[in-house]
């Protein structure tokens, strides 16, 4: 057993019960793919060895991490952050105004909906505080040269002065992720040829020094930055005349230009910018021959697809809670609608017609579908391929990787567990193909739904919520049909489970124990 294994077990057995499981568990399935170990977390942040402000300005003197105050200010990289931010916010308090006219929106109490304070990123009370590390080589399918990324995941925090003179840590809702290649271009082996994606992974796979896992151990880290994406919580609105409980979030995207070297507000990644596409006739019709397209179809059932930027948007917004069959993309930020011809402005830009059809093409040329084999199973890759499709599937309210609160002086089950179920889940997935880089074969990229995760991981989930046990999303028969979906037909329970339905769904349920 690892040391992040002790630490977690040790915890776990001082916290007993449910916890104790979930930590043992977690750690097993992050072996090698994510750093989530609270007491190396706390002093790569505190020694100011992996703080936001050294990677990004590794000369500086200073030895402790910059407050929100400074940090946007002194580091011009970050100079176009803040005022993108600020004009999203106040687009969405336009939108939700008009959209809910009569409620009133800002920050603090007094108002029908709890606005984040933009204050948070201006204060000396406030920092990014690291709180995970995650290895993306599975997405070394966007850019080869690279091996993939690795994200360094910080969360806002304030710190407010107590009575007796310390420190109270209190996490706000905002994650900021700096994303960096998981390869150091500079980075040599021990014969001094360039490191390989082979190389990068075995260390990870060996537990080894975060140095060699990060990349080189000589800053500047210029060569490898990509992006940073931010994720806050614009919002959060109790129940009222006009809307259920809601918590809206807002996602961004900003990518290093090399050249300027500033984070530069970007496109976010498959994020379909429906409003622009449906107003746009040309750009509708466009946009469907591309993603119908054989070739592409095939890469948006693995979930491997990268659609062209010209078809997507610079920030999306979130709205949670989210049912089964929520999507970010429909019926209220939908796409896929109805059997009209399509055609028209204001239709949708696939109808069944479409898809059908698109599915029989693939086929008769020999494309093999290994996920979307009907007209809801394209409707759900649709949505689970965009940046807010994902996060509104199995997250842990609008985030999937909040990160274990290390500064806790009393851990919860939330901060103990420091990702949502969707992420433990996708852990077998990113291992196998480390597994496959370190043994120098070309790994299999392909991915399942965000609901459920692919079967190559199924001896090792059977039985937990993330793939078939109590609470995993399952299968239900279509009403009336006695049919089951072929988009989703392996989605069944375990032994002493069965599927039941847990929201509006026709199609999705949660695994729960058999009842007369």
């Amino acid at each position: 057993m690892g040391r992040a294994s002790r630490i977690l077990v040790a915890v776990a057995a001082l916290l007993g019960g449910v916890v104790s499981l979930f930590a043992a568990e977690n750690t097993a399935l992050t072996r090698g793919t994510a750093i989530t170990d609270p007491d190396l977390l706390r002093k790569l942040d505190q020694n100011n060895t992996l703080t936001i402000s050294r990677l990004l300005s590794p000369k500086r003197n200073a030895d402790v991490p910059l407050t929100t105050e400074l940090m946007f200010v002194s580091l011009p990289q970050l100079k176009e952050i803040l005022p993108a931010i600020d004009a999203e916010l106040e687009r969405y308090i336009a939108w939700y105004k008009a959209t809910y006219p009569g409620e009133t929106i800002g920050v603090g109490e007094g108002f029908d909906a709890q606005l984040f304070d933009r204050a948070n990123l201006k204060s000396r009370d406030t920092r990014f505080v690291l709180a995970g590390i995650v290895n993306r080589m599975d997405r070394a399918y966007v850019s080869e040269e690279s091996c993939g990324e690795i994200r360094l995941i910080y969360r806002l925090t304030r710190f407010d002065s107590g009575p007796n003179g310390g420190n109270t840590a209190t996490r706000l809702p905002m994650t900021l992720n700096l994303v960096m290649q998981a390869r150091d271009p500079r980075q040599t082996d021990a014969s001094g040829k360039p490191v390989t994606c082979a190389e990068i992974a075995r260390r990870w796979l060996d537990n080894g020094d975060w140095q060699d896992l990060i990349g080189s151990r000589l800053p500047p880290y210029d060569a490898m930055l990509d992006r940073i994406e931010t994720n806050i919580q614009v919002s959060v609105a109790p129940k009222s005349a006009l809307h259920d409980f809601r918590s809206d979030y807002l996602l961004k995207v900003f990518k290093y230009d090399a050249a300027t070297k500033t984070f530069e507000e970007s496109t976010l990644e498959n994020q379909i910018d429906r409003d622009r596409i449906l107003a746009d006739d040309a750009l509708r019709l466009d946009f469907k021959a591309w993603l119908l397209a054989p070739d592409h179809l095939r890469e948006f059932d693995r979930g491997t697809v990268l659609i062209p930027e010209k078809f997507l948007a610079k920030a999306a917004v979130v709205p949670t809670p989210a049912g089964l069959d929520a999507s970010a993309l429909q019926p209220e930020f939908g796409m896929l609608q109805g059997e009209g011809t399509g055609e028209g402005k204001g239709e949708p830009v696939f109808t069944d017609r479409d898809v059908v059809g698109a599915l029989k093409r693939a086929a008769a040329r020999g494309v093999d579908m290994q996920n979307v084999r009907s007209v809801a199973g394209f409707q759900r890759r649709l949505n689970d391929l965009t940046c807010a499709g994902c996060h509104q599937t199995r997250g842990i309210g609008g985030f999937h990787f909040p990160g274990v609160d290390w500064l806790a002086d009393k851990p919860s089950n939330s901060t103990i567990v420091p990702a949502s179920p969707h992420f433990f889940g996708d852990q077998l997935r990113r291992r196998d193909i480390l597994t496959a880089f370190a043994a120098g074969k070309n790994p299999d990229f392909s991915r399942g739904f965000a609901s459920r995760p692919q079967t190559r991981g199924r001896s090792e989930l059977a039985g937990t919520e993330y793939q078939d046990g109590w609470g995993a999303h399952c299968s239900l028969q279509d009403a009336g049909s006695g049919t089951r979906d072929e988009s989703f037909t392996s989605w069944s329970c375990a032994n002493g489970l069965t599927c039941q339905a847990a929201a509006a769904s026709r199609r999705i349920g949660m695994c729960f124990i058999k009842t007369r």
